[in-house]
This record gives C-alpha cells, structure tokens and sequence, in this order.
C-alpha cells in the first residue's frame, strides 16, 4: 500500500511526506522505503541533525530534489509546499489528534486532491481512545472542520482541572453540552445573574418520514453525530449550510433526512414560541404551549380572528387545534405541509411582541 501511495504521486509529479516519529531508527525507515521505490529519491530529517544539514535536506526538498521524506513530526507546522499531496504516517495511533491534524494539514495545498495515509501495526489491540482519535480525523475531512476537531479532542481527552474531575466530577457522566449549560448556569448563578425561567423541551410528532437512512450514511458514529448536528439547529442559514454539506459528503439528499432538517428548524422556532408539543393526527395539528408562555393577549385574540381553522380548547392544558386542509383532495405535499408549518409558527412566534410581564406592569 505504501508503494503504491508513492508510486501514484511520484506518477503525477508531486511529493510525499512519510512521518516517522522515531529518531533512533529513521534511517533505517528511510532505507526500508527507498527498497519501496528504488527509482525516488528519498532522505530522512528530524530536530537532532545540525542546523545546516537539516537546512539542506529541507531546501533539497522545496526544490523537488528529494521526492520522499522520512520526517519526525517536526513538520507539523510552518510548511507550505503545494507540491507535496500524499502523507503517510507511521504508528498515527500513537500521535495526539490536534498532531494528526496539523499533519494532514501540510498536504492539500494546492488545487490537486490530497491523500493521508494513517497507519497502525498489524494485530495490535488499539486503545479506546487512540481508536476515537483515528475515528475523528478520518471523518472530518471538509474545509473548517478544525474546531469541531477541537471539540471532539476536548470530549476525548478532558479539558484539566476547570471542567476535570477534581473539581466538578466527571464531564462523561453527563455528556460535554449538557455539562457546559450546566457550567454555565452556575457562573452566572455566582455573578448574581437572572437565570431564564424558560426551561421546556418542545417536541414534534408529525406525519411524515424523517431519519437518516443506514444505506445513506453507513458509518453509525457518523449518522449519530450528524443527528447530534441537526438537533442543533436555529436558523433557516444552518439548515442550508448542513445540507449543502450532506449532499458534499454523501450524495443527493434522501426525502426523509431532507424531512428531518425541516423538522429540527420547525422545533427550534417552535421552542422560540413557547410551544411544548406539536402533533399531528391526518389533517390535524394541535399545538401545546408552555404554561408560561410570554404571550401578549391583544395579539393572540388577532391571531384566532385571522385563522378561522384554528380553535382554542380552555382545557386544564389549554392547546390549539389546527385543521390544515378540509377533504382529501385538499390534502398538501409534504414540501407545501411545511411551508404552511413554518408560516404557522411564525405567526406563533409574533404573538410575544408587546407582551410585559406582570411584575412589570405592576412596577
């Protein structure tokens, strides 16, 4: 396999790193790999030759004179060669996961299709968490993906003592964003600082399909992390930009993840409204709202006025019901179902404007 990593970008008139971290035996990596490829011209560097002598080699190197080079990692930062679009590096199960990106990083500078090679030994038993380090790096590969690399690193890794164990417990009991809420709830609670009173889950229940199908995206810990992303999105802006992304990596949106978008944009605006639960029954919806929900009354009898398919029910959890067609052969698409979704919480959402709270009339 190495071979033919180096065959294929010495065919195309580039250069290869090959990243070995061991001083004591890189020489005789180096040779192992000329063998490889008798024809390349192959050196090895690393932080321990002189100065002028690493100067030469990495000057020979720049100006193509050197087609493989067998380096520590004291390529990781600073080099810029475009020519250079293959990287293979030795024992990566072995290196951190910020290393492994800015290794990758020295290839793929240029307008050609970059390779990297990550390899471990064969039969090894690798650990936890040298396994979710190769995992990361292998599945973000698009343009900007240094932070949510970042991210992850901090999940595998811990983040010292501000968010370690010795002095708040231990951040994997409940989960990374749960954990920074629950952080952040607590400095603002020691700054004296009004928390929100607004704490409800919104849930929707609608008919149609929405999920991201196993023959879409194979990888499980891909389509969980991708259904982590969609939970997270507040604005039509997100939803376009992961789209765009999904179609980039996996091909053609499927109807139910296309679906499944939708619907995570519709919660997040719902949520904005004060709404708790959505659910809809064939041509019916009935909308819940949380019980202190910020509501201006005027706005809200305007609202009932100009949607005369809409009634109120005063029960002991008061909810709207929505009837959104009113025969069969009026029954909508699902593309024209979520246009009237979104007009409909839109309007939801206005009903806010004007509202005061009773403490501030009273002030």
């Amino acid at each position: 396999m190495v071979r033919e990593a180096i065959v294929r970008e010495l065919a195309r008139g580039g250069q290869v790193y090959y990243v070995y971290n061991r001083v004591n035996t890189i020489p005789d990596v180096a040779a192992q790999v000329q063998k490889l490829v008798p024809d390349a011209q192959v050196a090895y560097a690393h932080g321990k030759m002189k100065e002028r002598e690493l100067e030469q080699i990495m000057m020979d190197f720049v100006e193509g004179e050197i087609d493989v080079l067998v380096s520590t990692t004291i390529i990781e930062t600073g080099l810029d060669i475009s020519n250079v679009n293959t990287i293979i590096i030795d024992d990566a199960d072995r290196l951190g996961l910020a290393q492994l990106y800015q290794l990758r990083g020295r290839v793929g500078r240029s307008s050609r299709t970059a390779y990297a090679f990550l390899m471990y030994r064969r039969n090894r038993q690798l650990r936890e968490v040298a396994e979710k380090r190769l995992q990361v790096i292998r599945e973000y590969t698009d343009l900007g993906s240094g932070f949510r690399i970042a991210m992850r690193d901090l999940e595998i890794r811990g983040a010292g003592n501000l968010l370690g164990a010795r002095q708040s417990g231990h951040m994997e009991a409940v989960g990374y964003d749960l954990y920074c809420k629950m952080l952040n709830e607590a400095v603002r609670r020691l700054r004296g600082e009004e928390l929100p009173e607004e704490d409800f889950e919104t849930s929707l229940d609608l008919d149609v399909d929405a999920y991201i199908p196993a023959t879409y995206i194979r990888a499980e810990m891909q389509r969980l992390d991708m259904y982590k992303r969609m939970a997270s999105i507040t604005t039509k802006e997100e939803r376009i930009d992961l789209e765009e992304e999904l179609v980039d990596r996996y091909g053609d949106l499927p109807r139910p993840v296309e679906n499944l978008c939708r619907i995570a944009l519709l919660k997040a605006m719902a949520h904005e409204a004060f709404v708790t639960q959505m659910t809809q029954k064939g041509d019916t919806l009935k909308v819940y709202f949380y019980k202190r929900a910020k509501i201006h009354v005027p706005n809200f009898r305007e609202f009932l006025a100009q949607h005369r398919n809409v009634k109120l029910t005063t029960d002991v959890n008061p909810y709207l019901t929505w009837r959104m067609w009113t025969s069969e052969s009026d029954r909508k698409s699902p593309e024209e179902m979520f246009e009237m979704l979104f007009a409909f919480v839109q309007d939801l959402m206005s009903l806010q404007e004007g509202y005061v709270s009773e403490e501030t009339e009273e002030a």
